[in-house]
């Protein structure tokens, strides 16, 4: 049984989750649309401890979304991870951000689709089935009226995320439902956590860095 800490820090979602066991037992987040992540993550961490009753030095694993999202959040969360794993002396986790996006969706649909926002009309997506499993890698791409017609025209197709509201806008298909206020949370991240912990599915915490896909942007 672990206690995994939770970090997510790849939007504007300032998200800290405790978990025992894959379970969340105590999680604080910042919804807003500006980035507070410098200012509050160290202050949710421990607030998360508190919550739980739980000491950093009970900790098994700290998990961290890696990425893709926002240069300056992944940088923040991965270097508080990568602190207190070296301070503790304790396994690092990484998840990816889109993975853990769709564990929430219980609309049943034959593909899932995340998409966070990169800027214009540039998102970041993976493609997921029925089952979660990832059936296409994660990119940064370019939107167009064409876009993902492969998997609509074969059934229902969620798409979620920051990228999808603007996505709505050029399309028009029957097969397409839209989530676009899905947001990147430690909550979901327990669960995919809890199974890499029990498989030491693991960073190396020297040489961890975190999955910016593309060249910098600020924010």
């Amino acid at each position: 049984m672990a206690t995994i800490l939770c970090l997510e820090t790849a939007t504007t979602n300032c998200s800290v989750a405790l978990s025992v066991n894959g379970s969340v037992i105590a999680f604080k987040e910042d919804r807003s649309s500006a980035y507070t992540h410098a200012e509050k993550l160290h202050p949710f961490i421990e607030d998360v401890l508190s919550q739980a009753g739980i000491s950093k030095t009970n900790l098994d694993a700290v998990a961290v979304s890696k990425g893709p999202g926002s240069y300056t959040g992944l940088r923040i969360g991965v270097s508080a991870a990568k602190g207190l794993c070296f301070a503790l002396d304790i396994p690092l986790i990484s998840i990816p951000t889109l993975n853990s996006m769709i564990v929430p969706v219980t609309l049943a649909s034959d593909f899932k689709i995340p998409l966070l926002d990169a800027r214009r009309m540039e998102v970041y997506s993976s493609v997921f089935n029925s089952k979660n499993e990832e059936v296409r890698e994660t990119r940064a791409e370019i939107l167009t009226e064409g876009s993902f017609s492969e998997y609509l025209d074969k059934g229902k197709v969620i798409f979620l995320g920051s990228g999808s509201d603007k996505f709505q806008k050029i399309i028009n298909h029957p097969n397409a439902i839209f989530m676009p206020e899905a947001i990147p949370s430690s909550v979901d991240m327990a669960e995919i956590a809890e199974r890499k912990y029990k498989k030491s599915d693991i960073e190396d915490v020297a040489y961890f860095e975190p999955y910016y896909l593309k060249d910098f942007i600020s924010g």
